[in-house]
């Protein structure tokens, strides 16, 4: 696309620049053979070059279903690694390198295998939010919007919950039929909510609807009229007729939402709800991403087989 000096003029610089960007990631990705995903937790500017938008096991399911050789995860290490995983074949860069999870880093292999020992009768169900070593060591993944369904299909009724205390709480809750072990793991942009900070918004607001993510607190949790994953909230408000909403999640969720319904009124549940991991990425890094293959994903074959095996065995199910 050109653009001519006197349109370049009746534009921001900060929009001249993203106009840019696009069409040198459009040149990119063809002469690469590249897909970009991005993280519904991602900056609105990072969506916007991306192809596709979603959470984490959507977005690996979409590069393994394509043909791109090469793809361009905007988000966090474990979702690039989850990319790989279903993609072993293919090219898999992380723009920031430096994009962690600190909920993944608080479970690891050797941890894992230490407490495999001491339940050696349990199931181990890791939550997909978890490094490729952790689903390595693991029976079956799940994510947010299908633990409940992973857990509830599992022939044995004790369960080791991997890595957050918080959804396997909820997950206990759902199915009490179930013995869960919980990893004391969790998100600490979730886990720093409080409810009384949600009371507070509802008096403020009292007409809005608490939409809520399960990696929130349980006392959080019993103030919501909605619980859902990252999906299913955007599916959620999108689709209500209602046209208050306080949001229990990441910011960028909100700004999304803000986006894509026109005339809803969208409240972030608590400020401190902004994960800086996901905002590392930048149209910048992006473009150097693909011109650089900068920062590739690799893991060991039997990593990836040995999880391959724990993400497929979850897809098979939902």
């Amino acid at each position: 696309m050109y653009l001519s000096r006197r349109y370049a003029k009746m534009i921001s610089p900060k929009r001249r620049s993203l106009m840019l960007y696009k069409q040198e990631i459009e040149k990119l990705k063809k002469e690469k053979n590249a897909v970009i995903v991005a993280h519904s937790y991602q900056t609105l500017e990072v969506q916007d070059l991306a192809d596709v938008v979603g959470d984490s096991l959507e977005l690996s399911r979409y590069c393994a279903a394509g043909n791109a050789g090469t793809i361009v995860f905007c988000g966090v290490l474990f979702m690039a690694e989850s990319a790989k995983i279903l993609s072993p074949d293919k090219k898999v860069l992380l723009p920031e390198i430096d994009a962690g999870c600190p909920m993944a880093d608080m479970a690891d292999a050797k941890a894992l295998r230490e407490m495999k020992k001491k339940h050696p009768d349990a199931t181990v169900v890791c939550y997909i939010n978890s490094s490729a070593e952790v689903k390595a060591e693991s029976d079956i993944c799940c994510t947010s919007s299908n633990a409940v369904k992973i857990v509830s299909s599992i022939e044995n009724d004790k369960i080791l919950f991997v890595p957050d205390r918080n959804l396997g709480s909820y997950v206990s809750s759902m199915v009490p039929e179930k013995e869960i072990i919980l990893w004391d793991g969790f998100c600490p942009i979730h886990d720093r909510l409080t409810a009384k900070t949600v009371r507070e918004m509802k008096v403020k607001h009292p007409k809005a609807l608490v939409v809520a993510h399960p990696e929130c607190l349980p006392e959080v949790l019993a103030e919501a009229d909605y619980i859902g994953s990252t999906k299913r909230i955007i599916e959620y408000v999108v689709e209500s007729s209602e046209e208050e909403f306080i949001i229990a999640t990441e910011k960028g969720v909100v700004d999304r939402l803000e986006r894509m319904t026109e005339g809803k009124r969208i409240y972030l549940a608590d400020n401190r709800m902004l994960c800086k991991n996901m905002k590392k990425t930048t149209p910048e890094k992006v473009i150097d991403a693909l011109r650089y293959d900068r920062y590739e994903i690799t893991l060991e074959k039997e990593v990836i087989d040995a999880a391959a095996g724990c993400l497929e065995r979850m897809m098979e199910l939902s």
